[in-house]
């Protein structure tokens, strides 16, 4: 079977749309000039950027003026970030426990620049109430970041009910910006990226079957950039555009942002239960087998009794099943900060592994992984 059938890695990356990605290049290969020359060639290139900006914008139901293309997710969320370092006076950037490498990393920099850095904790679901937001907040907060959908256990966090909380307490005052990572989030749960109170949000491209090295920047209002350079993108965000990737990234959203299946929660919630069966699995939360609608159904995290989860991603490897223990960006350094904030027990934090979907799995090839995993665990837990 092609690998691709057999790939459960989404939320690292995703097969590329062939079609989108060949049809993009043909087009920029006619546009190969710098969009910011002010020769014909140049504004060529220029139209069909400025073009990417509007279908992008479109898809997503905000203004083109509020995009911004960047080089991925990682910047996409560090632009908003980095932005208070612009500010004369330090305060307080509140960020949730279980956020992503690219701004738990980056926000502890910030620590050693003067800023007040306080992580919001989540509850064992995996979840940041809106109660744990305001209860931190601080007259001199500036900035509070929390992700859309976990990219480890798929927890759906309440970011509207946390906008309208953040405005509530702050009436009358004057209030953060709110970020939101919505790189696991986009073309697997509808968004409303225009919604009050939301002030920013990070897409990345190679998560939603587009190219690697392009991603998008929602920003309602502009900031003062703390990286400065060329001009490009009104300032926020300087260097040579990527128009092969602004094309290609626009095309992916309107053809996959906000079309998640239902028939994809129903298979996956199938998948957990029948996982949960297993002797020796443990679902991560166990809560999700009753609290179905606030997982993402792309992606799912496990334990299994005595399998250590770098063990079962190579026996399903050589099975020819690709799955992971976590966030590829962290794959390399063995921890699991997200299950730590959630107090996972550490032997299933050792042994927990990602299963992750996208549009295109099939339910032959679930089907199929379930089989594999069910010879993997029975092997070790007989």
């Amino acid at each position: 079977m092609n690998n691709k059938e057999h790939y459960f890695d989404w939320a690292a990356t995703s097969p590329a749309d062939e079609d989108i990605l060949k049809e993009s290049l043909e087009e920029t290969l006619e546009c190969w000039g710098n969009p910011s020359s002010t020769h014909t060639v140049g504004k060529q290139a220029r139209e069909l950027f400025e073009t990417a900006r509007t279908r992008a914008a479109k898809a997503l139901g905000v203004k083109p003026e509020s995009i911004y293309f960047t080089s991925g997710g990682t910047e996409s969320d560090q632009i908003p970030l980095l932005s208070v370092l612009a500010k004369p006076m330090k305060g307080t950037v509140l960020v949730s426990s279980i956020e992503h490498p690219a701004i738990r990393e980056q926000s502890e920099a910030l620590k050693n620049c003067g800023w007040n850095v306080i992580q919001i904790p989540a509850d064992s679901d995996g979840i940041i109430t809106p109660e744990a937001v305001i209860s931190l907040l601080t007259a001199d907060t500036v900035l509070v970041c929390i992700m859309a959908v976990n990219n480890e256990t798929g927890v759906i966090q309440p970011v509207y009910e946390i906008a309208d909380a953040i405005t509530k307490a702050c009436e009358g005052k004057r209030r953060p910006k709110f970020h939101v990572d919505c790189v696991q989030a986009a073309g697997k749960i509808n968004l409303n990226l225009s919604y009050k109170g939301i002030d920013s949000a990070a897409l990345s491209s190679h998560k939603i079957c587009g190219p690697r090295g392009i991603g998008i920047l929602y920003m309602k209002d502009a900031i003062e950039p703390f990286l400065r350079g060329g001009g490009q993108e009104k300032g926020i965000r300087s260097g040579t555009e990527n128009v092969f990737g602004a094309v290609a990234f626009s095309k992916c959203l309107e053809r996959y942002y906000n079309k998640a299946n239902p028939a994809d929660a129903e298979r996956t919630n199938n998948f957990v239960e029948r996982l949960s069966d297993l002797s020796g699995c443990t679902i991560v939360p166990p809560s999700r087998l009753e609290k179905k609608n606030l997982f993402s159904p792309y992606v799912v995290q496990a334990a299994f009794n005595n399998i250590p989860g770098n063990v079962m991603l190579r026996a399903l490897d050589a099975k020819g099943f690709s799955i992971s223990t976590g966030s590829a960006c962290s794959a390399k350094k063995n921890k699991r900060p997200v299950l730590e904030a959630m107090h996972v027990d550490p032997k299933l934090r050792e042994n927990a592994v990602r299963f992750s979907f996208g549009p295109h799995t099939t339910d032959q090839a679930v089907e199929e992984l379930f089989t594999a995993v069910s010879e993997i665990n029975a092997q070790f837990n007989k």
